[in-house]
């Protein structure tokens, strides 16, 4: 009997991520990923128990390495027109430093994925929940710190900041200009106002 190989998990799904990432889930094969992983598929599926398994450690991974910067900043209590500067200035120059304009694997997975995807479709909202929450909660603290009108409606500002950001990234795959994303940026922010 063969002895399979030992592997790092933690390593694997690194990997994986960025081989996701970059090439979404339908265009990443079993075969590309044990290339990649440099594990033959019974470890594989041993490991994570199918490619979507992978792919659900994977987007955890991202959410992990990703959102929980954006998190981090927007938990600041900061004025809020410099947390969301620093918040979508993040976004704008992951865009313009990524050389493959892999976009975000979120939105990619939302756009790939669901809605046939239940547990993709899962993941992708509660990325997007958490993130929509942090700024909404931003938004209410500054509002109590009296930098926000008292009649701007969090919940929608935060709504208009995350499908901003979403949009941002996709823009940034097709044109990653940093004076174009950051005019774009500026003219969000006059929201705030």
């Amino acid at each position: 009997m063969a002895r399979t190989r030992e592997f790092d998990a933690d390593e694997a799904v690194g990997r994986a991520m960025d081989l996701f990432w970059e090439r979404g889930y339908e265009a990443t094969s079993l075969r590309d990923l044990t290339d990649a992983l440099e594990i033959g598929s019974g470890s594989l599926y041993a490991a994570f128990g199918s490619k979507d398994g992978l792919f659900q450690a994977a987007l955890a991974r991202y959410r992990q390495e990703q959102a929980q910067p954006l998190l981090d900043a927007l938990s600041s209590d900061e004025e809020i027109r410099s947390v969301m500067r620093r918040v979508l200035g993040m976004l704008v120059a992951t865009a313009v430093t990524d050389q493959l304009r892999r976009g975000c694997l979120v939105v990619n997975s939302a756009t790939e994925r669901i809605p046939r995807d239940a547990d993709t479709a899962a993941a992708v909202r509660s990325v997007l929940a958490s993130i929509r929450g942090a700024i909404e909660d931003a938004l209410r603290r500054a509002r109590q710190r009296g930098e926000l009108a008292p009649d701007k409606d969090a919940r929608a500002l935060a709504g208009f900041f995350l499908t901003f950001m979403n949009g941002l990234r996709v823009a940034a795959k097709t044109d990653p200009d940093e004076q174009s994303l950051t005019r774009s940026m500026e003219a969000a922010l006059t929201v705030l106002d």
